[in-house]
């Protein structure tokens, strides 16, 4: 486990300090060096998997989840409680890409994506600043998981993904952190303007929609329902053909081309986004 982190964000941040692993009368807790442990010593999460794909049976959550905690809580921590996503969507997240380390890339990708089910859109991640108000108490789990799940299928780079994982543990390190500093040095270390997706996925509580139709000249297609200026590119599959990245905006654009009349676009489901028909 600790491998596959350190291959993901870094050297564990704690090595003076060791790591403990200790019994509790209660679920878990991310203690710096000593995270408490009550799972039962079942795999999954109390016995289940949280993504309901299978894999999360094949491993410990408390041990993995809290653990992640380690690079992301204790190593580079939230200053206000507003951003506490800092924190929960990147232990989320970790999950996933244990995951992948385990099984491989797919695995890892079911993984996150079955937890979509469980986002409630209930509130924005993002809580209210100053007053010890953080957002909500679930999707800053499995929204945010499924956010940073998101970027990585847009920066398209693996390599360049895991830098830049690996360079926000390098530059934050045993320090706190505002969120906006942790989305302006992404956005710096991938190259990819990101700030309109942290906007859509921590802002609101809206799911983006890609929209798109039938006409004489081809498909037309947009974003809607989204922040302004969202315009994410999106990998599609049109008409059984092969992959292909498009680039949406609030207005509607034409792909245009030589379609079968049943034919239609499928967004690659590793984006977290709806897609709606006319």
């Amino acid at each position: 486990m600790m491998a596959c982190f350190e291959k993901w964000f870094g050297p564990y941040p704690w090595y003076k300090d060791g790591y403990k692993l200790i019994e509790a009368p209660y679920l878990g807790m991310e203690h710096q060096t000593a995270v408490t442990y009550g799972n039962g010593y079942k795999n999954g999460y109390r016995g289940s998997d949280l993504s309901g794909t299978g894999h999360g049976l094949k491993w410990d959550f408390i041990i993995v989840h809290e653990s992640a905690h380690e690079w992301f809580a204790n190593s580079l921590t939230d200053e206000d409680a507003a951003d506490m996503w800092i924190h929960e969507s990147f232990a989320n997240y970790a999950e996933g890409l244990y995951t992948e380390c385990q099984e491989g890339k797919q695995a890892g990708a079911e993984y996150i994506i079955g937890t979509r089910k469980k986002v409630v859109n209930d509130e924005p991640i993002v809580g209210t600043f100053g007053v010890n108000k953080s957002g909500s108490g679930t999707d800053m789990y499995y929204k945010g998981g499924n956010m940073l799940h998101t970027m990585r299928q847009v920066v398209n780079d693996d390599e360049k993904w895991r830098n830049v994982l690996r360079g926000l543990q390098a530059k934050f390190r045993h320090q706190t952190v505002s969120g906006a500093e942790v989305e302006a040095y992404m956005t710096q270390a991938s190259g990819v303007d990101l700030n309109p997706i942290f906007s859509q996925y921590l802002m609101t509580t809206r799911l983006p929609i890609f929209e798109y139709k039938r006409d004489a000249k081809g498909f037309q297609y947009r974003w809607n329902n989204v922040v302004p200026g969202f315009n994410m590119p999106i990998k599609v599959v049109v008409d059984g053909g092969a992959p292909q990245t498009i680039k949406p905006t609030g207005l509607w654009q034409t792909l245009a081309g030589q379609f079968k009349a049943d034919a239609a676009i499928v967004v690659d489901p590793n984006y977290f986004v709806l897609t709606q028909r006319y």
